[in-house]
């Protein structure tokens, strides 16, 4: 079967953004500020990209893959600058590429994970879960913010999404979580990332606590 592809304006940027994540933007360069502006007028998504290292700025050279994203919450400011939300949908493979309009644009191809048995991925699941609640808790606590969350997606792709998302780690390994295709894999990765950086988390919050108190008061 032919793969489908469509036309994205792209958008590069040093973060990495995933499916079903939501990234808030202040967009006031002029080249993004009409993006923005097309984006509307048309009612179709953008692309957010991660910008390799070196790229040269109005030259920005995207990763290959990157996340399709819809508007949200858009705010025109008094002197044409935008404040809005990315809200990420689904994944792409940019195809080719150009720059026939003040944004770069591409030709692009979505794609999702491969599918694979729900019995393989419930233990990883449970395993991602159970780390990542303890994670995103001294997380919160670092910056001073309520430890209450939302609950974490029941969809396996989903939850591995939201906690590649959320981790504390370089771009060009959540870069990495975002190009598999294999859900089992990228849990299996956050697992061994959230094992290393929980105790690096805590040692952290140990230095900052007042003496004599617990993090678990």
């Amino acid at each position: 079967m032919a793969s489908i592809t469509i036309e994205l304006p792209l958008f590069p940027l040093d973060v990495v953004l995933f499916p079903g994540t939501v990234l808030p933007l202040h967009v006031f360069e002029p080249r993004y500020r009409q993006m923005v502006t097309d984006c509307q007028h048309t009612q179709k998504p953008f692309g957010i990209v991660l910008a390799k290292p070196g790229s040269v700025y109005q030259h920005e050279v995207p990763y290959s893959i990157g996340t399709m994203a819809q508007l949200h919450n858009v705010e025109r400011l008094d002197d044409g600058r935008y404040t809005l939300m990315a809200v990420g949908t689904r994944r792409f493979r940019i195809r080719s590429q150009h720059r026939q309009k003040p944004y770069l644009s591409g030709l692009v191809e979505p794609f999702g994970d491969q599918p694979e048995p729900i019995q393989a991925l419930k233990l990883p699941m449970a395993r991602a879960c159970g780390l990542f609640r303890n994670y995103l808790e001294m997380l919160l606590e670092a910056v001073n913010e309520d430890s209450s969350y939302a609950d974490l997606p029941e969809d396996p792709e989903d939850l591995s999404y939201f906690i590649a998302y959320f981790l504390e780690i370089q771009n060009d390994i959540k870069q990495c979580l975002l190009e598999m295709t294999s859900t089992q894999e990228r849990l299996h990765d956050e697992i061994d990332i959230l094992r290393r950086e929980i105790p690096f988390m805590r040692q952290i919050l140990s230095k900052n606590l007042p003496e004599g108190k617990s993090m678990l008061n």
